[in-house]
């Protein structure tokens, strides 16, 4: 053991632990100690035997028998002779008890630390084994249910969470990764086949750098909603009180002429007084998500029927259409990242499928859910569940 681990020991927990166990456990046995050896030195005391002394020659001279004085006095001063004798072995069998008692519990402290910080060793252990690309191991501390139990179940907790995060980001960054490479395929194919063929004409290029510039929107939609759904995942949300009943009247206002160029009927029903606490530009993207979403789905002569109130402890805002619907599947489904209903003409529209998984994020952010009743050739509807802010 070198210089620098030897000073780590001793600056140990396990070592400052036994310290004070030994300190606290000498302490008490020499203030015990010591009042049992003041009591008897002071029993024993020459003030005591003076007293006796003297009460013995009053009795001595009142009967008249001074010719055993002296040998009395002999007596008295080899009883105190004796008793300071009996002091003196009393300090010094105090002294080899409170050091035999100092070393013991050194040793006892130091065994009892080791086995209280046993745990703590466990949970380095496990800790110094997991990586930033592992972190599937646990610790899974057996034991009674202590504080250290407790410690443990926290740090794995937390392990879950941070597991969990890394593979919801590395599925993110896969999938879009797989959205961004169909435009670029697309566009790369159109490129290389008007580049390599000598006799591409005019005509060629324009329409190769048609389907690139399509492409390119696509590509630039797609990285919009990914930077968008990165920020609604951040918990740095400007939450304020407001109003839900404002925000959903102005965004239905907002949307009554994207309703009417599509031929959809736009109607709303709103309770007043909605509160909730929670960032109203956050809300009003996710409402306004799916209000287009439906808009998108209705086809012409549809309505589309926009409600909000609340009950006790929720909020809500519900939209139902009457679009295609969706199979109980695919109901199961359509919060996901990059999920769409018809793949094909989804690509053709440039649509990123991140509209309702935008939708889901800012809801579940602000400590509410959404969700999702359809029927295949009926229509659906979308509700958005919010915590009611109720103000004592």
């Amino acid at each position: 053991m070198n210089s620098k681990e030897r000073t780590q020991r001793l600056g140990s927990i396990r070592t400052r632990i036994a310290l004070l166990y030994s300190v606290l456990l000498f302490g008490l046995a020499s203030i015990v100690l010591g009042v049992i050896y003041l009591s008897f030195s002071q029993s024993l005391s020459d003030e005591e035997i003076s007293q006796q002394n003297i009460e013995i020659r009053q009795d001595e001279l009142q009967k008249g028998e001074s010719s055993q004085s002296e040998e009395i006095q002999e007596f008295i001063l080899f009883e105190e002779k004796v008793n300071q004798n009996a002091v003196e072995q009393l300090r010094n069998y105090i002294f080899l008890a409170l050091a035999g008692l100092l070393l013991i519990s050194l040793t006892v402290g130091w065994y009892v630390a080791g086995i209280v910080l046993k745990p703590i060793k466990h949970i380095t252990f496990a800790a110094r084994e997991i990586s930033a690309t592992d972190l599937s191991k646990r610790i899974d501390l057996r034991g009674p249910a202590d504080e250290l139990r407790d410690l443990a179940d926290t740090f794995d907790d937390m392990l879950e969470r941070l597991d969990r995060a890394f593979r919801d980001q590395r599925e993110f960054v896969e999938e879009a990764a797989h959205e961004l490479r169909n435009p670029l395929a697309v566009l790369r194919a159109n490129l290389e086949v008007v580049i390599a063929d000598p006799n591409s004409t005019i005509e060629d290029f324009v329409t190769a750098a048609e389907v690139a510039s399509r492409a390119s929107d696509r590509m630039g939609k797609l990285v919009d909603d990914l930077l968008l759904y990165a920020h609604h995942e951040r918990p740095d949300l400007q939450r304020t009180d407001l109003d839900l009943s404002e925000l959903v009247i102005n965004t239905v206002q907002d949307f009554q002429a994207e309703a009417k160029s599509s031929g959809v009927l736009l109607e709303s029903e709103c309770d007043s007084n909605l509160k909730v606490v929670g960032d109203s530009s956050a809300l009003r993207r996710a409402f306004a998500n799916i209000l287009s979403n439906s808009i998108r789905v209705s086809e012409k002569g549809k309505h589309i029927y926009v409600k909000a109130g609340s009950d006790k402890e929720m909020v809500w805002i519900s939209v139902r259409d009457e679009g295609l619907g969706l199979e109980p599947e695919d109901s199961e489904k359509v919060f996901d990242r990059f999920w769409k209903a018809d793949e094909i003409s989804a690509r053709e529209a440039g649509r990123s499928g991140l509209g309702l998984a935008i939708v889901k994020t800012i809801v579940e952010s602000h400590g509410g859910r959404s969700t999702v009743r359809s029927t295949k050739g009926v229509g659906s509807t979308f509700t958005i569940w919010l915590p009611r802010l109720i103000k004592g």
